[in-house]
């Protein structure tokens, strides 16, 4: 929404001819159109809206990286490498699939260099596609790309108004395999396996057997693993890897303790590439102050890189960081209950965490949930967030996992306040159960690119999702604003956001009879408002405290005509 500029104009006082009056109301009107900048809309993380990838399932790019280190054999479903890699997301970026679904942020998962061998958790033979197996957090993996593929993926989201978020994981190494020892003792432990009954055996344990963890709580300085230095000589860039270090620990003057070694890797993708943001992988098994660490050198490598490339700053939001507290709900305001102890990891770093309660609330009346989060996300959470979802990679009991909800999906997570977290495919109803697999494996399919492509029901679904994302992105006030119930039936809700001299007001209605259907906005649009409903494309005014539309549409996205 923008003002007006006023422009005034000396009018002769002796015009009796009416049409020269409407002429000159004419140019001032044209005056004014030309003369009115579009007021630009502020990105705020407290409403995003964030596409959520495995960056090997969704679009192969470069279907000459697809195979690497002897990844040959044979998987269990959906258990290997599919292709998917940075090159093909950089191309639906170009291409504007995520600016037309209202996506002003993406978080794909990891891609540094994975585990070169195959092993078997229980759930069959697997590799490493899923990118939280880390061989070695300073390269990239060749299946998912190089590091000038992830420099343009960043320029070129950037260029579109889309943040990246890094999926980052400090919690452990890759399993072990014939390819892959295990690091040495003094930077990783290879038991206990949790218990997730106390703060301790949640934190300095493995979650799964194989999984090393890294000794994140520890001070004590540590020497770099000879298989790393062996495989940087080879690579021709140890002498580079080392200097860097020192010049990292001189900085900062932190003992070489395992977290700040991985912490100094992680950042200098921020210091290189200019990344907005981290998605922590696995935080509550990891002794907060560790992550307090991580933001710490992130926000300094992020304001580092904002001064070194002035020209290609977005805003001036500082660095976002969202941790993925397994079981977090927004109802435990900011603290998490490890049963013996409580954290408030809002106080370590995280802007917000991923919130695992509104899938169960996704049933309920949408006032009920409305009201709860608003509430919730001013009161007990201000100046803070959640990541609202629906649908995640190992969650095995999402919302509608049978997709026969998908309107309803789009307007939970959509309309929700706080940010949105789309899994990718959630907007064309990909399908979550795929036969043959164990596990979150099912979760775990390549893009349905061909349904979208032929299935005019999923292009339906999916003009569905972009209508409403789009409108997420173009107004602040549904994710961040307050809400307020405007009328029962049919259920009407207003959103305002303000901040500073900027001001958001929409209205929304839902469950709306198909027909002709009134929508009442009396206390927040005064009569003679004119306003125009973005999903039917049609301009309203209000009279009589109601706006008027007609179209077999159950929907309503109100905003103030500019």
């Amino acid at each position: 929404m923008k003002k007006l500029l006023v422009v005034l104009f000396s009018i002769p006082l002796f015009i009796g001819c009416r049409k020269v009056q409407k002429q000159q109301e004419a140019t001032q009107a044209q005056v004014v159109e030309e003369e009115a900048p579009k007021k630009e809309v502020p990105f705020v993380w407290e409403g995003a809206n964030i596409y959520f990838l495995l960056t090997d399932r969704f679009n192969n790019g470069n279907p000459n990286n697809d195979v690497n280190f002897g990844r040959t054999e044979e998987t269990a479903v959906l258990r290997g490498f599919e292709g998917g890699d940075i090159e093909g997301i950089t191309r639906k970026i170009k291409e504007g699939y995520f600016t037309d679904l209202g996506i002003n942020a993406i978080w794909f998962t990891p891609v540094v260099e994975q585990i070169h061998g195959a092993t078997d958790e229980g759930t069959g033979k697997t590799y490493g596609y899923h990118g939280y197996w880390a061989k070695d957090w300073t390269s990239i993996d060749p299946n998912f790309g190089t590091r000038k593929d992830l420099e343009e993926l960043v320029k070129t989201a950037h260029s579109k108004g889309i943040r990246i978020l890094l999926d980052v994981v400090l919690n452990h190494t890759g399993p072990v395999t014939e390819k892959d020892p295990v690091w040495p003792d003094d930077w990783v432990r290879t038991g206990p396996k949790c218990e997730f009954t106390t703060y301790e055996n949640t934190t300095a344990c493995t979650l799964v057997e194989n999984l090393p963890d890294i000794l994140t709580e520890s001070d004590v300085a540590v020497e770099l693993p000879d298989a790393l230095l062996a495989k940087w000589k080879e690579e021709g860039r140890l002498s580079k890897e080392l200097d860097e270090l020192q010049l990292f620990f001189d900085r900062t003057g932190y003992p070489r303790a395992p977290r700040y070694y991985i912490i100094k890797w992680l950042t200098d993708y921020i210091n290189d590439l200019g990344v907005d943001g981290f998605r922590v992988d696995t935080v509550k098994h990891v002794n907060e102050n560790a992550w307090a660490d991580l933001h710490k050198e992130a926000n300094y490598a992020f304001e580092m890189w904002k001064k070194k490339h002035q020209d290609k700053v977005l805003d001036d939001n500082p660095f976002y960081m969202v941790g993925e507290v397994y079981n977090y709900g927004i109802s435990g305001g900011r603290e998490f209950n490890f049963g013996d102890k409580k954290v408030d990891f809002f106080d370590y770093g995280f802007k917000s965490l991923i919130n695992f309660e509104l899938k169960s609330d996704a049933d309920k009346s949408y006032e009920t949930i409305f009201k709860k989060y608003s509430k919730l996300l001013h009161t007990k959470l201000k100046d803070k967030g959640v990541l609202n979802y629906l649908t995640s990679h190992d969650d095995g009991a999402p919302y509608d996992k049978d997709r026969t909800k998908p309107y309803r999906t789009a307007n939970v997570l959509l309309l929700t306040p706080g940010a949105s977290q789309v899994y990718y495919g959630d907007e064309t109803s990909r399908s979550l159960i795929i036969e043959g697999t164990q596990g979150d494996a099912t979760l775990r399919s390549f893009m349905n690119w061909e349904d979208l492509d032929s299935l005019p029901e999923t292009q339906k679904i999916h003009k569905h999702w972009q209508k409403l994302g789009q409108f997420r992105a173009n107004h602040p006030a549904i994710g961040a604003g307050k809400h307020k119930r405007l009328a029962k039936s049919p259920y009407v809700f207003s959103r305002t956001y303000v901040n500073g001299e900027y001001r958001d007001k929409v209205v929304v209605g839902l469950d709306l009879p198909k027909g002709k259907k009134s929508l009442w906005v009396k206390g927040f649009f005064g009569d003679g408002t004119k306003l125009y409903d973005t999903y039917s494309e049609t301009e309203v005014t209000v009279a009589n405290g109601k706006v008027i539309l007609e179209n077999d549409f159950d929907i309503a996205l109100l905003e103030l005509v500019e």
